[in-house]
C-alpha cells in the first residue's frame, strides 16, 4: 500500500521528492548512456546544443508553472509501461551498435520514472517540456553527414552571391571561398549545421513559451532551419572578409564567438515577425499561457 500522501487527489511535497528519487534512481540505472550524452556534448562541437536543453526545458514549464494546481497523481501505470518500453529500445541499441537508440532509451527511462509517481497529467499539461527532451539525444553521424553536406553548399554559394553583391571580389569553387589570395573553406565547422540544432531549440522554446496559434507554431518550426541558414550566412560574410584581410587566429576566434551571437539575433528576429504579423493584423495568438491567467 502506498502512503496516504502519495495518494491524494493532489500533489504534495512528498510526490516531489519521490519524483526526484526516482529520477535519480532512472539515471544510476542509464548511468553509462548518460555519461557518454554529456561526453559527447562536452568534446563535440556539433553536439553542444544538448547543453541547452535542460533550460528551453525548464523555460516551458516556467511559462506554464500555472498548470500544476490542475495535476493530479493519477495514470501512474503509464510510467512503468514508458520505463519499460525505454528499456528495451535501450538493451537493443546498445546490444546492436544503434547509439541513438540506447541514449534515448535512457531519457525515456527517466522520463518514466518521474512520470511513475507524478502520472499523466503531467505529461500532457507540460507536454512540450518532454519532447524537446528528444534534443538530448546525440545526433547520428550518417543523419549529421546527410544535413552537413549540402549545408556546406547551400552556405558557401549563397555567401559568394552576397559578398558580390556588396563589391567584395570573391571566388568559388566547391565549397572553398577565395578572396585576396586566401582559401576559406566552409566545412563542418562552419556550415551552420551546430546552428540548426541550437536555433531549432531557440525557435522551439520561444513557439511553446508564446501563446501561439499551433499553425503559427508549425511554420515557424518549420522555417527555422532556413531562418539557421540566412543567421550563418550573416555569421560567414565577415568571417570571410576577416580571413582575407586580417589575422588568422582572430578569424577562427570571432567564427567561433559568432555562432553563439547568431542565438539572440534569431530570436529577436522571430520576435520582429511576430510583431508584423500583429501589425498586419495577422491572428497570431489563441490563448493565454497558463502561468498569465
Amino acid at each position: 500500500m502506498l502512503p496516504r500522501s502519495l495518494t491524494a487527489d493532489r500533489w504534495t511535497r512528498w510526490h516531489l521528492v519521490g519524483a526526484v528519487l526516482m529520477a535519480l534512481a532512472g539515471l544510476a540505472a542509464t548511468w553509462s548512456a548518460w555519461a557518454n550524452i554529456h561526453e559527447l556534448a562536452a568534446t563535440d562541437e556539433e553536439n553542444s546544443h544538448i547543453f541547452l536543453v535542460p533550460l528551453v526545458a525548464v523555460w516551458l514549464i516556467w511559462v506554464r508553472r500555472g498548470r500544476f494546481r490542475h495535476c493530479s497523481p493519477s495514470g501512474t501505470m503509464v510510467g512503468p509501461l514508458l520505463v519499460a518500453f525505454g528499456w528495451g529500445i535501450s538493451t537493443y541499441g546498445f546490444y546492436n551498435s544503434v547509439q541513438s537508440l540506447w541514449h534515448g532509451g535512457a531519457v525515456v527511462i527517466v522520463i518514466g520514472c518521474i512520470l511513475s509517481v507524478l502520472g499523466k497529467n503531467v505529461l500532457f499539461r507540460f507536454f512540450p517540456a518532454f519532447l524537446v527532451l528528444i534534443f538530448l539525444v546525440p545526433v547520428p553521424g550518417r543523419i549529421r553527414l546527410m544535413i552537413a553536406q549540402p549545408l556546406q553548399v547551400w552556405t558557401a554559394q549563397t555567401a559568394q552571391v552576397v559578398l558580390q553583391y556588396i563589391g567584395i571580389e570573391t571566388t568559388l569553387s566547391g565549397n572553398v571561398l577565395s578572396i585576396n589570395g586566401t582559401d576559406v573553406t566552409v566545412a563542418e565547422a562552419c556550415n551552420g549545421l551546430r546552428m540548426v540544432f541550437a536555433l531549432i531549440l531557440v525557435v522551439f522554446a520561444f513557439s511553446f513559451g508564446m501563446p501561439l496559434r499551433n499553425s503559427v507554431r508549425f511554420i515557424i518550426l518549420f522555417l527555422s532551419p532556413l531562418a539557421a541558414i540566412v543567421c550563418n550566412v550573416i555569421r560567414i560574410l565577415p568571417t570571410v572578409w576577416i580571413f582575407g584581410n586580417m589575422n588568422q587566429d582572430f578569424a577562427v576566434e570571432f567564427h567561433d564567438m559568432a555562432g553563439w551571437f547568431m542565438l539572440p539575433i534569431a530570436f529577436l528576429m522571430l520576435l520582429g515577425i511576430i510583431q508584423i504579423l500583429k501589425w498586419a493584423m495577422i491572428p497570431v495568438t489563441r490563448y493565454t499561457l497558463a502561468a498569465q491567467t
